[in-house]
């Protein structure tokens, strides 16, 4: 159930972080041109440090394994739908 819970916790982050990333991206072909507007760059910018901080979160978990046992089902609800979503933005 460890080994479980830990799988699908850092299979939906990965997956929220994919979705930040491609949602902030710049709307303008290039990430040189976000220069160009500010709210593109604030978007990149904001995006950048939203997946960083998912980043250090994959990392970072309890290793009490009761939490991990509450990502089981928490996991099986929330990948499929980040999967979703993940397609649906792309």
């Amino acid at each position: 159930m460890r080994i479980v819970g830990l799988t699908l916790r850092t299979m939906f982050l990965l997956l929220v972080m994919v979705v930040t990333a491609r949602v902030a991206s710049p709307q303008t072909e290039t990430l040189l041109s976000a220069y160009d507007t500010p709210s593109d760059l604030l978007r990149a910018a904001l995006g950048a440090a939203v997946c960083c901080f998912v980043a250090v979160q994959i990392f970072r978990y309890s290793r009490d394994p009761a939490d991990m046992r509450k990502w089981v089902p928490i996991g099986v609800a929330a990948v499929p739908l980040a999967l979703l979503c993940a397609v649906v933005v792309w």
